[in-house]
This record gives structure tokens, C-alpha cells and sequence, in this order.
């Protein structure tokens, strides 16, 4: 008996554990880890493998029924999980999630193992290999275990792992990860069981071409199931990803209409002070000619805060004035010919954070740039051949890299950032028009075309 049960020990429990924490480490790596990680890894490790060799004495007894199985390996899931939320900071929901994915990949490389192999024995492939057939048998399997494993895991895995950090696992993720269980643990062990008590001479050897037909088949439907239900949570993750992206793009532009408000109120009462001070200064004048050159200098510094700016769109007004005291103000020279009248079909709220994002990455890039005559801001709005153009130019330093048509970040913060130029093209395809950016000898251009009668 204790030979049977260290055989079912090293050979079935011990490899099956393996394979799965290849898997669980591949996407549990990102995940924010518990203090004293390593303690905890290696003593749970130590752990989990003196609960299997428990766990063996059952399988040796009962692991010859499907039932029996079944139980081995959800407690044997069940430990590993626990495993993994003692290693790592994660909310259980999220920990339960990736290691049903990665339960689902290992099963995914077991069956296509069992696809070749199978596919192999029935073509005789292996029947000279005689007193080493233990040996080959390994060396075959453990190579196409990583060949398999690294393909499923960047095909599969990685872009999933790349997104749960900006994720929350809800209901329907969590109904998907019990799907995996079910279609890795009962089909696998029902199949496993079954077709067993039919192999000749050895495992997955069949004599009767149907019943090779039907493991075969068994084997193909694992491998479809399990690649879609990894497919499908990626994809899940894709639109969560997207729809929480869309939200805050809402929310950014939502918020133009009420930043307009307040930017408004604020030049109209920096115009109202400006008008009053002027006012008083050339009463003074009247009253005391002396005092002429310094009233006149007093003018002028504060002449800056004349609301100068006119395009005939009072939103786009406001906008550019403010913009224009904050170029003043840090020595960038910004140069705007607008007609704001032909940007009427777009309501304030869009438009302001549309124009808004604009000159906010404009100065954010003309900002790092040494030279003080490249300090630069062109923008324009005309209409030109029944089209609203939009075209702005700056300078800027180092390289930018695009994407799907757009200058990606430069921050490092690369979840958080890089939403006002996608704002920009939400705002733009709203109102049925066309963004293109692209740069050369240093400097950007972004070119929007408008046609008003969409």
C-alpha cells in the first residue's frame, strides 16, 4: 500500500501540483504581495505538500472512481488557493479568479498533451521504446508541457495579467472562474476514469477505433472549452477595462461644462477689476499730473489682464484668455487666430474641455522644452472648403511613440495618464469629425477636422 500511495504521491499529485503552480506563478507575479512573502511561500509550499501526501492515502483508496477524483482535486484547489491568499494583498474574489485561469490553462496543456499522445499510440509511435518507455515518457511529456505552457501563457494569460491590476472581480467573472472549475475537475476526472478502464496494454492505448474517436474527442472539447472560457474572461477584462475608461472620459468631459462656469465667472471678474483699477488710475491722473508715468506703468503691468481675446464663441473666449495669462505668465508664447462662431454646433461643456486638453498637453510639452524661441504654441480654427479645421503645432523635447493614432504618455503611470488625448478624440468622433496627430523635427501637430452639416 505505501508504495501505491508514494506512486500516486509523485507521480500524479506531485506532478499535477507542479504544473498548476507554474501557471499560478505566471499570473500571480503582478499581484501586491503579502509581508514576509517569501516565508510564506516557502512554508506554504511546505505545507501544501505534506496536506497532498495526506491526500494521497484517499486517492490511492478512492481515485479509482470518478466521484473520488473529483474530490482530490477541488481540495487540492482549495489548499492552493488558500496558499495564494496567504501570499499575496488580494481581495479572495480576485485571488479565487486567476487561480481558476490558471487551473483552466494547466488543463488546457493536459489535454493537448493527451491529444498528441493519444493521436501517437494509435499510430504506434511508442511501442519501441521498450524498458526506457517510463523514461521517454517523461522527457516527451515535461518538453511539451513547456512548449505548450509558455504558448497558452502569452497567448492567453499574459493579457490578462497585464489588466487585473486596474480590475475588480464582480459576479460575473466569479461565475465565469466556477465554469472553469467545472469544466477542468468533473469532465476531466469523468473522462479520465472511464476511458481508462477501455486503454490496452497501457493509459490511452485503445484497441477499438471508436473509443479512440471518443477520447479523442473528449480531449478536443476540453481544449475548446477551456481556450474559450480563457478567451472570454480576457475579453470580459478587455470591456470592463473599456467601459471603465468611457466612464471617466464621460465624467472628464461632464466636468468641462462645470470648469467653464467657474473659469467664466473668474475672467469676468479679473475684467471687472481690471476696468476698475483703470478707472481709479486715470482719475488719479486727473487729479495729479506727477503721478502720470507711474499710473501709466501701473497700466501696463496690468494691461495683461484684458479680456483680449474675441472669436465670437464666448466659451472658446473665456478658454483662451485663461490659457493666454498662464503662457504670459511662464514665458510661452502662444499665437491663436480662432473663429469661434463656426465651433457654435458644439455645446460649451465639449467644447471647453475639447480646446482644454488641446493647450493643457501643449504646455505640459512646449514646458520641458530647454530652448526659450522654441517655447511655442500655434493654434487655429478656420473654415476652409465647407470643413472646421483645428489645427495645433508645438514644440517638444525627447521622443513620443504613438498608438492606434495617438501620442502615447510619457508618464510612467501609464493607467492613470493619457486620458486627455483620448478625451479629444471621444469629444471629435462625437460631433462626426477626424483626429490625426503626428510629429516631425520636434514638433507635434494636431489636425481636427470638423464637417458642421453632420
Amino acid at each position: 500500500m505505501i508504495e501505491g500511495v508514494v506512486w500516486a504521491y509523485v507521480r500524479i499529485i506531485l506532478q499535477f501540483l507542479a504544473e498548476l503552480y507554474v501557471f499560478y506563478a505566471f499570473i500571480l507575479f503582478r499581484r501586491p504581495r503579502a509581508e514576509r512573502f517569501v516565508i510564506k511561500l516557502v512554508g506554504g509550499l511546505a505545507a501544501v505538500a505534506a496536506i497532498a501526501f495526506g491526500v494521497s492515502f484517499f486517492y490511492y483508496f478512492f481515485g479509482s472512481s470518478s466521484w473520488g477524483r473529483m474530490i482530490v482535486y477541488i481540495f487540492l484547489f482549495a489548499v492552493t488557493v488558500a496558499h495564494a491568499r496567504l501570499c499575496f494583498n488580494d481581495e479572495s474574489g480576485t485571488i479565487v479568479f486567476c487561480c481558476s485561469i490558471a487551473y483552466a490553462a494547466q488543463n488546457m496543456v493536459y489535454k493537448l498533451f493527451l491529444l498528441f499522445w493519444c493521436a501517437g499510440e494509435r499510430l504506434y509511435l511508442f511501442d519501441g521504446w521498450g524498458q526506457n518507455f517510463s523514461l521517454y515518457y517523461r522527457l516527451v511529456y515535461y518538453a511539451f508541457f513547456i512548449v505548450a505552457a509558455a504558448v497558452v501563457c502569452f497567448a492567453f494569460i499574459r493579457p490578462q495579467v497585464n489588466r487585473l491590476p486596474q480590475s475588480r472581480i464582480n459576479v460575473r467573472l466569479m461565475a465565469i472562474a466556477v465554469f472553469v472549475l467545472f469544466i477542468t475537475i468533473i469532465l476531466c476526472s469523468l473522462e479520465d476514469v472511464y476511458f481508462a478502464a477501455y486503454s490496452l496494454e497501457r493509459e490511452n492505448k485503445y484497441a477499438e477505433y471508436g473509443v479512440y474517436v471518443l477520447r479523442q474527442t473528449g480531449n478536443i472539447f476540453s481544449v475548446v472549452c477551456c481556450g474559450a472560457v480563457l478567451a472570454l474572461t480576457s475579453q470580459t477584462l478587455v470591456d470592463r477595462e473599456l467601459k471603465r475608461e468611457v466612464e471617466y472620459l464621460q465624467y472628464t468631459i461632464s466636468q468641462g461644462q462645470r470648469q467653464y462656469e467657474m473659469s467664466k465667472d473668474t475672467m469676468d471678474m479679473i475684467n471687472i477689476k481690471y476696468h476698475d483699477i483703470k478707472y481709479k488710475l486715470n482719475a488719479l491722473l486727473a487729479q495729479n499730473g506727477a503721478a502720470e508715468q507711474a499710473a501709466e506703468e501701473i497700466i501696463n503691468s496690468i494691461a495683461v489682464y484684458d479680456a483680449g481675446v474675441s472669436t465670437g464663441n464666448k466659451a472658446l473666449d473665456v478658454l483662451l484668455t485663461e490659457k493666454r495669462l498662464y503662457c504670459e505668465q511662464n514665458g510661452i508664447n502662444f499665437s491663436c487666430m480662432a473663429d469661434g462662431g463656426k465651433l457654435s454646433f458644439m455645446s460649451e461643456g465639449d467644447l471647453y474641455c475639447l480646446f482644454g486638453n488641446i493647450l493643457d498637453n501643449a504646455i505640459e510639452a512646449v514646458g520641458k522644452v530647454e530652448e526659450a524661441d522654441k517655447k511655442v504654441i500655434s493654434l487655429s480654427v478656420q473654415a476652409k472648403n465647407g470643413m472646421i479645421c483645428v489645427q495645433c503645432e508645438n514644440y517638444f523635447a525627447g521622443a513620443l511613440t504613438f498608438a492606434d493614432g495617438l501620442p502615447q504618455t510619457t508618464k510612467s503611470d501609464k493607467a492613470y495618464h493619457g486620458f486627455g488625448m483620448r478625451s479629444i478624440r471621444l469629444i471629435v468622433i462625437k460631433y462626426g469629425g477626424a483626429i490625426t496627430t503626428f510629429a516631425r523635427d520636434g514638433i507635434f501637430y494636431l489636425n481636427i477636422i470638423f464637417s458642421p452639416q453632420n
